[in-house]
């Protein structure tokens, strides 16, 4: 199950891909790697300012995963990296991350940041999430960060992360989630889409999916409610920190929020 939309697959396809590639090469001009992060609690300082606006999140699933040292962990949809280094710093010398990205330019810089910051626990993948270039069971731990909800075929990415992780391994994922059904056009609407709205799937669809997948101990937790004008806005360098560190809300116009999900492939 999926949401509807009236645009061929493949056409949503290059328009996600290129407008993150023109936020990347946006981000890389503002001078990446040159700003340490101030104030930031889930960094703890340690990263540049130009990493976390390139993560473009929703949420912080590194904290959600509560990663332990020595495990291997997959990012899909890594971005600018962020998540993939501050997981780094949380598995350890004895554990590894991979972050998976389909955007050649986001490729670029989240390798700029690794290696300013010296991390060698890490690499950066380019692939798509629909076909995951891991072997099977492979991985403890799956995080993403405001990435499924841009995808078209979203059974087949839970599909993938369930295959690639090992028995007991664990989804963690920040993500945009419908409370409510959303407009016909609006679904429609490519720019809304590669905005992180227009393919939002509602909460008993993704949990449909999940279990679908074989996934079970699932949790949707819903962080900030708001109207889907304010959910495109998190998917913006300005907007992202503030979006993934909002309280929780709610009103007569909330249409979307910004959700923890989380689930278990059964040992």
């Amino acid at each position: 199950m999926a949401p509807a939309h009236a645009r061929d697959p493949a056409q949503l396809r290059v328009a996600v891909r290129q407008r993150y590639a023109a936020l990347a090469r946006q981000l890389a001009g503002d001078g990446a790697c040159t700003s340490p992060s101030q104030g930031d609690l889930t960094t703890t300082g340690l990263y540049p300012a130009a990493a976390i606006a390139a993560s473009l999140g929703c949420g912080h699933p590194t904290a959600l995963a509560a990663l332990a040292a020595g495990e291997i962990v997959l990012d899909l949809g890594s971005g600018g990296g962020l998540d993939v280094l501050l997981a780094a710093q949380q598995v350890g010398p004895t554990g590894f991350v991979y972050g998976l990205d389909m955007t050649g330019e986001m490729l670029a810089l989240a390798e700029r940041h690794r290696q300013a910051q010296g991390v060698t626990n890490a690499r950066f993948l380019q692939g798509d999430i629909e076909a995951i270039p891991l072997q099977d069971a492979s991985v403890d731990v799956v995080i993403s960060n405001c990435v499924i909800n841009l995808t078209v075929d979203k059974a087949q990415v839970l599909r993938e992360a369930f295959r690639v992780l090992r028995p007991g391994g664990r989804l963690a994922v920040a993500d945009v989630v419908a409370r409510e059904p959303l407009p016909a056009a609006l679904r429609a609407d490519e720019e809304a889409w590669t905005r992180c709205v227009a393919g939002a799937l509602e909460e008993e669809e993704y949990r449909q999916l999940l279990a679908a997948a074989g996934f079970t101990d699932i949790a949707i937790t819903f962080t900030h409610s708001y109207p889907a004008a304010e959910a495109a806005a998190c998917c913006t360098p300005a907007r992202a920190p503030a979006c993934a560190a909002a309280q929780p809300s709610a009103g007569p116009t909330a249409q979307l929020a910004s959700a923890f999900v989380s689930a278990r492939k059964p040992a």
